[in-house]
C-alpha cells in the first residue's frame, strides 16, 4: 500500500499479533522525492502490537535514518467500520517524526489509502 509513485518491497514478513515485517518503499523519481534511510528510498520496521480481526491493526513503525527529525517509532492504529455494504478505514498516526511536515504525510496516507480502495475494489 504505498503512495502513489512509491514502490513497497517487503524485506520482511511475519503478520501476527507480536509479529512484524520490514519494508522499503523506493521513489519511481529520487529527483523529485529525497528517501530518508538513502537517497532514492526509505526503510522500516513495523511491529504489530494488536490485531483484532476485522477492527483494528495497532502496530509501532520504526523509521532507518541518519537524520534524527525522520528517525523514531510512529504509533498507528488502523480502524475497520462497516459502513453501507462497504467498509470505512481511518488510520491514527501518534508520534509521527517532527521531520516529515504534516501536509506530506496526510498526503502520503490518504494515497495509500486510494491504492488500498483501488486494490479490494479490483479484487471483488
Amino acid at each position: 500500500m504505498p503512495p502513489a509513485n512509491i514502490r513497497g518491497e517487503m524485506l520482511s514478513f511475519d503478520f501476527r499479533e507480536g509479529g512484524s515485517y520490514g519494508m522499503r518503499l523506493t521513489y519511481f523519481d529520487p529527483g523529485q522525492e529525497q528517501g530518508k534511510t538513502a537517497e532514492a528510498f526509505d526503510e522500516f520496521e513495523v511491529r504489530l502490537t494488536k490485531l483484532d480481526e476485522g477492527r483494528q491493526i495497532e502496530q509501532e513503525v520504526t523509521f532507518e535514518s541518519d537524520d534524527p527529525a525522520f528517525a523514531g517509532v510512529m504509533r498507528m492504529t488502523w480502524l475497520f467500520e462497516p459502513e453501507n455494504g462497504a467498509t470505512l478505514v481511518r488510520i491514527r498516526a501518534e508520534n509521527v517524526p517532527d521531520g516529515i511536515r504534516p501536509e506530506d504525510h496526510h498526503a502520503g496516507m490518504s494515497s495509500s489509502l486510494e491504492n488500498l480502495a483501488q486494490f479490494v475494489e479490483g479484487a471483488s
